[in-house]
């Protein structure tokens, strides 16, 4: 079955379920989550995305990002999508939350209520390639001037969130 998507209104109330990509197809507003991990120094565990992903393959972003599954916590859905991705669990706290709408080339358009998790960790994660092509730890202040120079080379989420909401980052 294919995996459902929490639809949401601009107070982030579930107002019904539909098929992820038909979601993203009409591009209907529906709850998502980030999360951001960082270590004892601070830097941020970059993920880059898998080159089989069907909206912004190989372009670099947070830890890992999906969607809530009804009934489901931000909380819950974070750990859950983390161990599924990078391969480890590890406290998470909702930093923030904000609205956002970013079409892609291929027609389809992310309109999400996305809640922003943080997290600490200090170990190598043990990636799912089918997810994700690589990773690394990166500080903030790299990030953002790398953002500046290549910004091709990041998703439309993690560039809106870093430059809207960069003080909630900091764990």
């Amino acid at each position: 079955m294919e995996e459902q998507v929490i639809l949401v209104n601009e107070q982030d109330e579930q107002i019904g379920l539909m098929p992820k990509l038909e979601a993203h197809q009409k591009g209907v507003l529906h709850r998502a989550f980030s999360v951001f991990i960082f270590n004892d120094k601070n830097e941020l565990m970059m993920q880059q995305r898998a080159l089989g992903k069907y909206h912004s393959p190989g372009l670099w972003t947070n830890t890992c990002c999906s969607h809530q599954r009804d009934g489901e916590s931000s909380i819950e859905a974070g750990m859950r999508r983390l161990d599924e991705e990078m391969g480890f669990t590890t406290d998470l706290t909702e930093a923030t939350s904000f609205i956002y709408k970013a079409p892609f080339d291929n027609g389809l358009t992310e309109h999400e209520f996305d809640h922003v998790l943080t997290g600490k960790f200090n170990e190598d994660p043990d990636i799912n390639r089918e997810e994700v092509e690589s990773w690394k730890w990166m500080p903030l202040e790299e990030v953002a001037k790398d953002i500046r120079k290549n910004p091709n080379d990041y998703t439309a989420w993690f560039k809106i969130i870093f430059e809207n909401f960069y003080q909630f980052l900091k764990v």
